[in-house]
């Protein structure tokens, strides 16, 4: 039985808790902090993009997770001026900081893990290379990682 009545709404509840899963398998099984973690990671990757690469990737998230990764989208000004991983960091860092300590380098690599596994690898390249590579280190290919 259809727990909303509604297809579209089901799928992306039952995806968006495997990509929450797959998170807290990596930080810890805190399902509030992964969602903190998704969006923040996810957010700071779009503000890195141009608006239109970043409606590229929005296509390919599920509609749940659409929704975190636009909220307090603002595109003008867009892409920031984020110039090094560290800076990346520093912005993941910045929001987290009311959560538990989490690593903001651990929030990455589990938010992009679950990236690689779930969106295109087309897709995936052409987010990567859009990236400083100082930014795109903190993204290894699969294969790579």
């Amino acid at each position: 039985m259809s727990a909303t009545g509604l297809d579209v709404f089901d799928h992306t509840v039952h995806t968006t808790n495997i990509w929450l899963d797959e998170i807290s398998d990596r930080i810890g099984p805190d399902r509030k902090l992964a969602w903190k973690v998704l969006t923040t990671v996810l957010q700071a990757l779009r503000d890195l993009l141009q608006p239109d690469l970043a409606a590229h990737l929005s296509a390919q998230l599920p509609l749940l997770v659409r929704g975190g990764y636009y909220d307090h989208y603002e595109p003008a000004g867009l892409p920031s001026d984020v110039s090094s991983g560290d800076e990346f960091l520093e912005r993941i860092a910045g929001g987290l900081a009311a959560t538990r300590g989490v690593d903001p380098k651990d929030a990455v690599a589990a938010v992009f893990a679950v990236l690689d596994k779930h969106i295109s690898a087309g897709e995936a390249d052409k987010i990567r290379n859009a990236l400083r590579k100082s930014i795109r280190v903190l993204w290894p290919r699969q294969a790579e990682a």
